[in-house]
This record gives structure tokens, sequence and C-alpha cells, in this order.
């Protein structure tokens, strides 16, 4: 599937959960649905991967079950420009590997990463990782932490930047890691790749969800 996802311009609203996000936002378009942030698009896990490299951005195009080109509009051109691609992190990896005997690239990777780690805020997602654990206490060792990385990037639209997230509202947790779960532990972005439409490919997963869930919290 050929997904967008849009910077706004103007101040914006997610049609779906009601959230403001301001300009600049993060915004994919869904017929019927109108403008939806990443988080209630299913799209906030992927990672931003600007323009600039066309082998790195072929390969993880390539690599990725689920990719989203990244459009702004230009005002001085008045029309929508490439900014880059969204794509699953292991994607990402796995053609940054491939392309570590280039030096530029090498070096690409290095600022993605440096630019990733300024983008968290430590005290902040250190909070959010302790409460999933806490509330999920058989999650397993490390994934309260990727968890509240994903959450907690500076991206709009990201449920751990919502108000309720940073203040620590256990329902902002849940939907953090069940979005999480949803696309690290089942066929969800599989589902979404060959065409289902979202609530569809939600109501397919839900019960593996459910069960996950359950086992997490059990201590």
């Amino acid at each position: 599937m050929d997904l967008k996802v849009f910077i706004t311009h103007q101040d914006s609203t997610c049609d779906e959960c009601g959230e403001p996000l301001g300009q600049g936002a993060w915004i994919t378009r869904v017929e019927g649905k109108g403008a939806l942030c990443l988080s209630c698009a299913d799209l906030d896990h992927l990672i931003f991967l600007p323009s600039g490299d066309a082998a790195l951005t072929r390969r993880s195009g390539e690599y990725s079950t689920l990719s989203a080109v990244v459009l702004k509009w230009s005002r001085a051109r008045k029309r929508y420009e490439r900014q880059g691609l969204l794509v699953e992190d292991a994607a990402l990896q796995r053609a940054e590997q491939e392309c570590l005997d280039d030096a530029d690239a090498r070096a690409r990777r290095n600022e993605r990463q440096a630019e990733r780690r300024a983008e968290l805020d430590q005290e902040y997602m250190s909070r959010f990782a302790k409460r999933v654990s806490e509330l999920f206490p058989n999650c397993p060792a490390g994934r309260e932490q990727v968890i509240a990385e994903h959450a907690c990037q500076k991206y709009s639209g990201r449920v751990g930047r919502s108000a309720g997230a940073k203040s620590m509202d256990d329902k902002f947790i849940l939907l953090a890691v069940v979005a999480h779960i949803r696309h690290a532990e089942t066929n969800y972005d599989d589902l979404l790749a060959r065409g289902l439409d979202r609530l569809s490919a939600r109501n397919e997963v839900d019960d593996k969800i459910d069960e996950i869930l359950a086992r997490w919290a059990t201590e």
C-alpha cells in the first residue's frame, strides 16, 4: 500500500481521538475518518528516515512490511514535497547494516541515533517505563524500556506525548503497551500491508493482544 503521512502547516486536531496536534504535526488521511494522528493510524511505531540516501531509503522500504511516505507542503512551489520515509526499525537496521561499507551511511546512522537520543526526555521516559513494569510485572525484561522509548519520542501523535500519559494515567500507559504488542507480537502489520482496513485488522488480532496482556499482568 502507498501510505502517506503529511506534516501539517496549520493547526490540526485528530478526528478520531480529538487530541489537538498544533502545527507541524504528523498526520495521515483515511477515507471516511478525516485526519488521524500517527497513534490512531497505528503508524507511530515507525521510524523516520529523512531523504538524502537513495540506497538506504530503497533498502529500508523493501525490507519494511509497513512504510509511509512523509510529505510537507511547500509554499514556494505550492505542492507537497517528499521529506523521507517512515519504516520499521528492524528494516532500517538491516538496511544500515548492509550499507556499513559506505562511510556516509555509517555517519548517517550515528547522526540518527544521536537525534533519537536527544528526542527522549530521559527522566519522563524512566517514569513511564517504571509504570509499565508496575502494571505489567510479567512483561519480558527490557520490553518496558522499548515501549517507553517509542511512546515518549517527541513526534506529534504518539500516545506518550499526550497530557494523560504525562500525568501517568494508567489508561494511556495501557494504550502504549497495547500498541507495542499489536505491532511487535501479532501479524497486524502484515494484514495492513496486504490491504486489510485498519479496523478489520485490529479485530483479527484483538484476542491475541488480550491474551498477551493477561499474561504480562500476571505476577
